[in-house]
């Protein structure tokens, strides 16, 4: 895990091909043509100015490296895709189709994608925010095949031997003697997609005939694992995909990317992450973030693979969910950081993400307002990271039907698409002002004054953490169910959070136990200046175990008081 100078990092993710694109009337099934699509170029000194606003210390852009698209670049002499293995028109940003490029989409000029990515990132870096972006290290589009890349660098699958399922220097696993078959949906062109032998598909179907919920446009990589055989290691010789895939992360690095995201990082074996990780860290000075959803791998990717930070989705993100839904009881927050205690610094918070519905989504809260308290506490509970999604930060629903992906609660990854939301931000600075509604600029308000909290206030990157649900667990006046308190300690400073998921305004009374002053050193009864941090508003007060602290809280929202001694 990372050591040095402790930070808190706040990361905005966005997707380039939705963020830029202003179209204010997008059709279902649109080409990119009939709806548009972001650019690199949309990403201004200004606009970035306005996320780096937020608090945001790194921006995610997802979808960089070229992907699979129903788009036609043969022109500039990029192969074609079939469209029967394409998922919308845009297609997905996680079916790679050459690790050496970017996505054509994004560039004004086409043959100068490159040169406008690398623009991209020294913009990025000008504005005084990290770049991240998606490493896919687990599967590739079914019709892999590198334009880009240097004469001298072998191509994955070049010298596959393809009549072997499985050998420890082939890049991909096949089916010998079998066609892939896809049986649904209608043929898509004249002629039908043809593979022979069939490849393995992404999501380790071990099939010629791979499901419509399966990821059939793409096709799993071989990192030495015989899964026909009990999942058998050949790791001994260094395998022909650990070296191709560490030169892909170099070159990437060598652009000047700050970090990497990695996709579905525990369907790669740790091991391959502990011989990349130190190589690639050895020259740049880049974080990797991995996607993983079993705790029980959560250690080994830490301490054996060395990944920086971990997503916690089947943690925080889903006890979140609950708690903002009224499914569960705000006390069980107490069990998420107690589930990765020891490992929290390196757990990634987040309330929304590309994968996940939105909080404004009728599938799930409803309405925006519920994430306040959330990420009151996912962004000020510890030291460890929080990300925003673009468009959470003003409420967007994820409520349009956009044409692969229907009506989800979910932005598309797959379809050329624009955000309400989003084209109103850009507008509103573009044309100074009356185009954002005062709904959505009080919503960003919040969001900027609580991630600038969480970025700037030195004791949330290096403070200790106290909970204060159990104190409080017979407490009648303050409700376990819908509030939640906690305590961060740093020197002379003291930190009070306490979070209401009432859709009302609450006065609540917080028990601090004797425990907590003598175990934090905190003086109890002694008078400090006390700053609420939201308002600004400042006053002398005391904490003492003697009686409860009474605070009242607005409806889905909460206090963030600092005592200073």
């Amino acid at each position: 895990m990372s050591m040095g100078k402790k930070n808190k990092m706040v990361i905005y993710q966005v997707l380039p091909r939705l963020f830029g694109n202003l179209n204010p009337s997008p059709v279902r099934y649109g080409s990119m043509t009939t709806n548009g699509v972001g650019k690199f170029a949309a990403f201004t000194a200004e606009a970035l100015s306005g996320i780096k606003e937020l608090g945001t210390t790194h921006i995610w852009y997802t979808g960089i490296i070229e992907h699979a698209t129903k788009t036609d670049y043969s022109q500039y002499g990029i192969r074609k895709d079939h469209n029967a293995i394409v998922k919308g028109l845009a297609g997905s940003p996680y079916a790679i189709k050459d690790y050496y490029d970017v996505d054509p989409d994004l560039a004004d000029q086409v043959p100068d994608r490159m040169s406008e990515f690398e623009q991209l990132v020294e913009r990025t870096h000008q504005a005084g925010l990290k770049v991240i972006i998606d490493f896919v290290p687990n599967h590739v589009s079914r019709q892999y095949h590198s334009d880009a890349k240097e004469p001298f660098v072998e191509d994955l699958g070049q010298h596959d031997d393809t009549t072997r399922s499985f050998d420890p220097n082939n890049n991909f696993y096949y089916i010998p003697g079998q066609p892939l078959a896809l049986h649904f949906g209608a043929k898509q062109e004249d002629f039908e997609y043809s593979e022979f032998p069939a490849k393995v598909t992404g999501n380790n179907c071990f099939s010629a005939n791979p499901a419509k919920d399966d990821w059939y446009e793409t096709i799993k990589l071989n990192y030495g694992v015989d899964y026909a055989h009990g999942g058998m290691a050949h790791f001994h010789d260094i395998p022909n995909t650990w070296v191709k895939m560490l030169d892909i992360l170099l070159f990437w690095a060598g652009k000047g990317v700050d970090g990497f995201r990695c996709d579905m990082a525990e369907m790669v074996p740790v091991e391959f992450w502990h011989w990349a990780i130190p190589q690639v860290k050895e020259t740049y000075h880049v974080c990797f973030i991995a996607e993983v959803y079993n705790p029980d791998e959560y250690r080994n990717y830490l301490f054996t693979g060395y990944f920086d930070y971990l997503y916690d989705k089947v943690g925080l993100y889903d006890c979140m969910r609950q708690v903002m839904c009224h499914h569960a009881p705000a006390r069980t927050i107490s069990r998420c950081w107690q589930a990765v205690e020891g490992i929290q610094p390196a757990m990634l918070n987040f309330l929304e993400n590309h994968d996940e519905q939105r909080i404004a989504s009728d599938f799930f809260a409803g309405n925006p307002w519920p994430g306040i308290p959330a990420l009151m506490v996912a962004a000020l509970m510890n030291t460890n990271p929080v990300m925003i999604y673009n468009g959470q930060e003003l409420g967007e629903r994820g409520m349009d039907e956009e044409g692969f992906s229907g009506r989800d609660g979910r932005t598309t990854i797959f379809d050329y698409w624009s955000m309400e939301s989003v084209r109103a931000w850009i507008n509103d600075w573009k044309f100074d002002g009356g185009q954002l509604s005062d709904t959505q600029k009080s919503l960003r308000e919040m969001y900027k004054k609580i991630l600038n909290i969480a970025a700037n206030e030195r004791i949330i990157a290096e403070g200790v953490f106290y909970d204060l649900t159990y104190a409080n667990a017979d407490n009648p006046y303050l409700n376990s169910q819908r509030q939640y308190a906690f305590i961060r300690k740093l020197e002379n400073v003291v930190l009070l959070v306490v979070v209401n998921f009432d859709k009302n305004e609450q006065t609540v009374r917080i028990q601090i136990p004797a425990e907590t002053f003598n175990s934090l050193g905190i003086y109890d009864n002694k008078a400090a200046e006390l700053t609420d941090l939201l308002t600004g508003e400042k006053s002398i007060a005391t904490l003492t175990e003697a009686w409860p602290y009474q605070v009242v809280l607005p409806a889905y929202s909460g206090k963030i008081l600092k005592f200073v001694y």
